[in-house]
């Protein structure tokens, strides 16, 4: 357990909030700790070393990011407009938006077994636990998000022995979004979506278990959710302490960034943010970049309910 979590249990999170701390990490470890829902979610692994962009691109743009073991292509889709003009881009998913809708995706079809999921209220239920609501602005990022991802088309290039890659593959084979209506009472989205096959089978074989609690409260910061899905990924499975340069750091979550002197202060604000979800995360920095040492899983085995 970290210094702000012990304070925030002697002091309360006033106590932390008085103390040389982050208020933005005093706010979601308090958040976190605060939090009685014990709900576990799912992502597949290879998101957790690859992930989208942050910030919108441009809308023609490919979408391509690589980690140590794993490079993730992500090509836009098209729309059709009408019958007498060319389809026009809808760009690929980025932000915490089109991050939460597919956690969502992966954990129904491992709660359920199958690659045939119920949307709807589910998914307005989901998003209103984390504290998302489904209405205005919100509604319509959701939305977008949404059929950027039913849209778009991905790589992911495992290049670990014995991993098999996604190979030019939709997220999904029917559309997540019907009509433009954002009333109340309109349909947001189709009954059900069915992901691919083979994305399906992928995460499948290889899903990381991660804490709800700890998605809700970081849910409307990308880097940090990509960061504590990273930890929760690596740390528990490591037999030795494991050195990450700033190089390669920025290579997978700071791909939008022009020099490390730009990156490394968001990265480590984020990374305090990731570990005020993950208390049992150990995590060192230094000048050459951070070292990652073997820690408790951030979901203990009891709480895993799905998911092989």
């Amino acid at each position: 357990m970290g210094t702000v979590h012990r304070l925030i249990e002697a002091q309360g999170k006033q106590g932390a909030l008085a103390a040389d701390i982050d208020r933005r990490v005093v706010e979601a470890a308090a958040a976190y700790m605060a939090d009685e829902d014990s709900s576990v979610g799912f992502i597949y692994s290879g998101w957790t070393q690859a992930a989208l962009p942050h910030k919108r691109l441009a809308d023609d743009a490919v979408w391509k990011i690589a980690s140590e073991h794993v490079t993730l292509l992500v090509e836009p889709g098209r729309r059709a407009v009408d019958s007498s003009e060319q389809p026009e881009w809808v760009g690929v998913p980025y932000g915490s938006r089109a991050r939460l809708i597919l956690l969502f995706l992966q954990s129904e079809a491992l709660r359920t077994g199958s690659r045939e999921i119920e949307l709807g209220r589910s998914l307005r239920a989901w998003l209103s636990r984390l504290g998302i609501p489904i209405g205005g602005k919100s509604f319509k990022d959701v939305r977008e998000q949404a059929e950027r991802i039913s849209r778009c088309r991905l790589t992911f290039h495992i290049k670990a022995a014995g991993r098999a890659g996604l190979v030019n593959q939709n997220l999904v084979d029917t559309a997540m979004f019907v009509g433009t209506d954002d009333s109340p009472q309109g349909s947001l989205f189709v009954d059900t979506v069915r992901l691919s096959e083979s994305f399906f089978e992928q995460l499948q074989r290889h899903p990381v278990p991660i804490e709800e609690a700890a998605i809700k409260a970081l849910s409307n910061n990308s880097m940090a959710l990509d960061i504590y899905c990273w930890l929760t990924y690596r740390l528990h499975v490591l037999q030795s302490p494991k050195p990450i340069s700033w190089k390669a750091l920025q290579g997978q979550f700071g791909a939008g960034y022009k020099g490390l002197h730009h990156f490394k202060p968001r990265f480590l604000e984020n990374l305090n943010l990731a570990c005020a979800v993950y208390p049992r995360a150990e995590v060192e920095v230094d000048e050459r970049g951070v070292t990652l040492k073997p820690s408790r899983a951030a979901v203990m085995p009891r709480a895993i309910r799905g998911g092989s």
